[in-house]
């Protein structure tokens, strides 16, 4: 397993080292001790969600203002690119993103701490997306930042797509009305 930086210092992308020949592959997606080792952080993973989205569909920017998640998030097949948005007021990157793609093919997993927004938009035509929580969906603190906020400048390739949201991300706060961490 290998740990690659992003431009947020606690956003981390995640290479697993995958074991292959004629007949398939195999890799191990997650590891607490390994991911320890690596990241600093033994998160309490207690939920996991699996979405499947077409092409051009963007999710995000979602958080929870209480009961804040932490996401290990993973591609099954397809392709997205996934962002992570420092929400934390007292952080030296508050505001700052990071982003990277995510696929089957490269197997790369994004690591977003508690106190980050995250989305992603999707890059191929089906996509299944994983990702472990470090708590509970609560939908009373549940938020959306707005995905093209121009003080946020996310560098979203969107060139030749098509783009799907869900009412509740084309309604979504602006960055400087959201609510923030401490």
């Amino acid at each position: 397993m290998k740990v690659i930086d992003t431009l947020i210092p606690e956003v981390k992308i995640i290479e697993p080292e995958v074991f292959g020949d004629e007949r398939g592959f195999f890799y191990e997606s997650f590891n607490r001790r390994r991911f320890f080792e690596l990241i600093g952080s033994d998160p309490d993973f207690v939920q996991d969600n699996h979405s499947k989205s077409a092409r051009g569909v963007l999710r995000g920017l979602h958080y929870q203002i209480e009961q804040a998640q932490g996401k290990l998030v993973r591609v099954a097949s397809g392709k997205v690119f996934d962002v992570a948005v420092d929400l934390r007021r007292s952080s030296p990157s508050f505001g700052r993103w990071a982003g990277a793609e995510l696929s089957a093919d490269n197997r790369r997993q994004m690591w977003i701490p508690p106190g980050f927004a995250h989305g992603f938009l999707v890059l191929s035509d089906d996509t299944e997306f994983l990702y472990k929580t470090t708590d509970f969906y609560a939908r009373e603190h549940e938020r959306t930042v707005q995905w093209d906020d121009p003080q946020l400048a996310i560098d979203w390739p969107i060139d030749d797509l098509e783009l799907r949201l869900s009412d509740r991300d084309k309604s979504a706060t602006p960055f400087a009305s959201a609510e923030f961490f401490s």
